[in-house]
């Protein structure tokens, strides 16, 4: 199968702590390291998982992809091309293909606008060869899509008439209108009720199969995770840490912070209620590491060897992991 998104060796640092006085007494600048050095290669019509903890760079390598913001360095390749440095029309026919879920619902659609209109808006910008009735048909059937039925009865409701689950949906059939190659879904279902969370991520799942869409599924659930993903990529202070598919990974985490990640998945044992779980990590409150190994300082097993930076290496199908514990060496 082949790959539909190479990221090689991105890197996107942010300047911090700039204020009028940095001006005045100009001296070293310090850097947040949002992504440093990231790789990922995306297979076609699969659903990949980007998981780690908050900061952890997940959002940042979102917008890097879609080009929202430019990489400092690094590549992206979309479909075997290189849009790194697209512009103008080369850029706006990439992001026909590749398309965004946002996090809030309630604010990533208008609220002054029907249902109809939202998802109306792109199919004008994209498809303006469509007649009335060609617009109209292919918003109805992407409505029919993600479960909004009567269709013509959503088309004609406001944002402020649905349920949060509703205007997730809507979110969901606006990008799907424009028949993109890659979605791009960041923590879709965190501000949604639990018990509608499961229904949009199944719809998720189900147009990645009968669209043959590839979806790139942002969380820090690793619950969520395994109900809709193929592969999963564990990421840490801006590095991926651990990558493969998701029973190779759930059932043997290789990387302590995975390890410590699925430590910390709750887990319905009411005979144990009130027993501490016990986390394979220390020093919780611990920067990540400048050099070396960027786990180093919270790691249950770092060795002086962590302080240079161990690459990502394949440990055996097609699982790769960042961690000197399975040198052979």
């Amino acid at each position: 199968m082949r790959n539909i998104l190479e990221v090689q060796d991105v890197k996107k640092y942010f300047p911090i702590g700039t204020n009028v006085f940095s001006f005045l007494y100009p001296g070293k600048k310090e850097y947040k390291k949002a992504l440093d050095g990231v790789s990922l290669y995306i297979q076609e019509g699969r659903v990949s998982v980007l998981v780690g903890e908050s900061g952890s760079g997940k959002t940042t390598l979102a917008r890097v992809i879609l080009r929202a913001i430019d990489p400092d360095s690094g590549s992206i390749i979309f479909n075997g091309d290189n849009i790194t440095k697209k512009t103008g029309k080369e850029l706006r026919n990439f992001r026909k293909q590749a398309q965004m879920i946002h996090q809030d619902p309630y604010s990533s659609i208008n609220p002054l606008m029907k249902v109809f209109d939202i998802i109306k808006e792109p199919i004008d910008i994209f498809y303006k060869e469509y007649s009335d009735e060609e617009r109209t048909k292919k918003i109805l059937a992407v409505l029919d899509d993600v479960s909004l039925k009567p269709s013509t009865v959503f088309a004609e409701k406001y944002p402020h008439m649905l349920s949060g689950g509703e205007r997730q949906r809507v979110a969901i059939a606006r990008s799907l209108s424009i028949e993109p190659k890659i979605i791009i879904a960041d923590e879709p279902v965190s501000m949604l009720d639990v018990s509608i969370r499961g229904q949009i991520l199944q719809i998720v799942k189900q147009l990645s199969v009968n669209h043959k869409i590839t979806v790139i599924y942002i969380t820090h659930d690793l619950t969520t995770s395994r109900l809709i993903g193929d592969e999963i990529s564990v990421m840490y202070a801006g590095k991926i840490v651990e990558s493969g598919s998701i029973d190779s990974v759930f059932s043997n985490p290789l990387h302590p912070y995975t390890q410590a990640l699925l430590d910390a998945v709750s887990e319905p044992n009411f005979q144990n209620v009130d027993k501490e779980k016990v986390v394979r990590i220390k020093n919780f409150d611990s920067a990540p590491a400048e050099t070396g190994c960027k786990f180093f300082s919270r790691c249950p097993y770092s060795m002086d060897k962590c302080k240079i930076e161990p690459r990502l290496e394949n440990k055996g199908q097609n699982h790769t992991v960042s961690c000197y514990l399975y040198d052979k060496e």
